[in-house]
């Protein structure tokens, strides 16, 4: 199976791209699963329901979210029947929503993607490792199921680190989101679980983690709040990660980060001919 998986989208520039890069990374990846984190959608916080739609109609298959998951507010009835935008798993129950969904592709394997949100230097919710683990009890990697993903949103890389060891061998791919700067330790682990501790964002690098630098660096400047930050315009690279798996047991085969435009250093998967371009 062919996993992408895109980070942090951030204000209009990144669902922008997003939404006119898709169709062709499903064609020239020929992809199977994708899934992208939204939080950050909505003039950088929040994602709304026409948001949520035009990254569907796109060619996502999944829309994570995270601490910014109820920024803005029409998003609750939305996600209380929208099975497909995930808000972490580990918020407290009754919470609207769900923090996984397993989807049957039109060749009947099945995925199962999760979305949990780390509890260091974050909201103090439900342990992200129990309710990752509650739902894997019931779903099995490499029978029940041929691919599982988690996005684990989260701050301390630390923290994404142990929990992907803690699930290596259960999972197709841990990869962080938060943090909106891409890491350079994508691999596989010791058991088959493809790990990246943070996909990066799809917005204008430069900025500070998505958003205008004047107002952003006045913060730790003057310690008081400012004016409302807001995502920053300009060159928009699009960040995530490519996944290949192996059908019968859902591990992974290879993982590659994707950068596409603005101003980091390209990368794109090569599959058959796929490429730069």
């Amino acid at each position: 199976m062919r996993i992408l998986f895109l980070g942090d989208i951030v204000g209009r520039g990144g669902r922008d791209a997003v939404a006119a890069a898709l169709p062709d990374y499903r064609r020239r990846l020929r992809l199977d699963l994708v899934v992208v984190n939204g939080e950050n959608a909505s003039h950088g916080f929040g994602l709304s329901p026409e948001m949520a739609r035009t990254l569907f109609e796109a060619g996502a298959d999944v829309v994570t979210l995270g601490n910014h998951s109820w920024d803005r507010r029409e998003i609750i009835p939305f996600i209380a029947t929208e099975k497909r935008v995930l808000r972490p798993i580990n918020f407290p129950p009754g919470t609207p929503g769900a923090g996984s969904v397993i989807l049957t592709l039109a060749d009947g394997r099945r995925t199962l993607v999760i979305n949990a949100m780390g509890r260091l230097f974050m909201e103090a919710l439900d342990c992200p490792f129990r309710a990752t683990e509650e739902m894997l009890t019931r779903h099995k990697l490499g029978s029940s199921l041929q691919a599982a993903v988690v996005d684990f949103h989260a701050e301390a890389t630390s923290e994404k680190e142990a929990f992907a060891h803690s699930f290596d061998g259960r999972l197709s791919l841990v990869v962080g989101t938060h943090t909106h700067v891409p890491t350079a330790d994508h691999q596989i682990l010791e058991k088959g679980t493809g790990y990246m501790t943070d996909a990066g964002m799809c917005g204008a690098y430069d900025s500070v983690i998505g958003m205008i630098k004047g107002p952003a660096t006045e913060r730790f400047l003057r310690r008081m709040p400012g004016e409302r930050l807001a995502p920053a315009e300009g060159a928009v690279t699009i960040s995530g990660v490519f996944l290949e798996t192996d059908d019968a047991t859902g591990l992974a085969r290879r993982i590659e980060p994707l950068r596409q435009g603005g101003r980091l250093a390209p990368t794109f998967p090569q599959v058959d001919g796929a490429g730069l371009g």
